[in-house]
């Protein structure tokens, strides 16, 4: 328990440094075992990225799907073609797959992500250009 709790605290303050230098938050809603694979877990996370902002280029340990509840954004994965995802869809980036968001809009577009990652690891890590 006391992991748990230390890695949602882990997660929750990269959110907030994240927020502060590009526009982007993740707050941890819950994060649990799951029963497919051993040394696994999800982490349900809701983004919120600000008007003008992006997310970054960065990978997941694992993979993520995401659905868009408000807003939109300009979605950039590493050997696909870019697309606008809208309020009501969805997108899946595999594990180590480098990407980026986009907000072009004027306000805030809202996510829940979804991220089926390797325990103990970092939920984002930076990618080079």
């Amino acid at each position: 328990m006391k992991q748990v709790l230390i890695g949602a605290a882990v997660l929750v303050g990269v959110g907030t440094v994240l927020a502060q230098a590009s526009g982007l938050t993740r707050t941890l809603v819950a994060r649990n075992d799951v029963s497919f694979a051993a040394n696994r877990e999800a982490v349900v996370v809701r983004v919120d990225v600000a008007a003008n902002a992006a997310a970054g280029r960065h990978t997941h340990p694992g993979d993520e799907v995401a659905y868009v509840m408000e807003g939109q954004l300009q979605l950039t994965v590493e050997g696909q073609a870019p697309r606008l995802v809208k309020a009501g869809e969805s997108f899946t980036v595999p594990a180590g797959v480098p990407h980026d968001a986009h907000n072009d809009g004027a306000g805030t577009a809202k996510l829940v992500g979804v991220y089926l990652v390797e325990k103990g690891k970092p939920l984002v890590a930076p990618a080079p250009n």
